[in-house]
């Protein structure tokens, strides 16, 4: 009942006696003046952040909200200016805009694009409006509104 000894295809001898062999590998580099530089329009990038965003939405809702105060605009004929509202926002913008402007790029067979990020403070304040403080924003815009209101008193509270 016993068997003859059979030589595996992995030992410790062959491995100890193993000369290393280093494979290399081309890179191939590829300079930007050889790439396209396609024109691209402020609505081909807006109708691709708005499909980025609605994606998001059902995929990765964390994601979705961190990034919906983003605005994307193009600001030179090769150049994108990114304005984010804050610091935490930019980090979970960051996780995926390579994926976003690199299929971007590929659409728009434009990739000579730079991104430029700006801070964007305008769009950090989020204000809680009241019945009374847009009632307020409406009399600012039309006066008449005032007039309306002591003749018909109506209830802001």
């Amino acid at each position: 009942m016993s068997r003859p000894a059979s030589k595996g295809g992995l030992s410790i001898s062959s491995f100890m006696n193993q000369t290393e062999t280093v494979k290399k590998e081309e890179v191939v580099v590829t300079k930007n003046e050889d790439l396209p530089k396609n024109h691209f329009t402020e609505t081909d990038l807006q109708s691709e952040w708005n499909l980025l965003l609605k994606q998001l939405q059902n995929k990765n809702v964390f994601v979705f909200n961190a990034i919906k105060g983003f605005k994307l605009k193009k600001k030179d004929e090769n150049i994108i200016e990114v304005l984010f509202p804050s610091d935490s926002a930019k980090t979970e913008f960051d996780k995926i805009s390579g994926e976003f402007f690199n299929h971007f790029k590929t659409k728009v067979h434009n990739f000579s694009i730079e991104i430029e990020y700006k801070r964007d403070f305008e769009n950090l304040k989020v204000e809680v409006l009241t019945k009374k403080k847009i009632y307020e924003k409406f009399i600012e815009k039309n006066p008449l509104l005032k007039d309306l209101d002591d003749l018909m008193r109506f209830d802001l509270t």
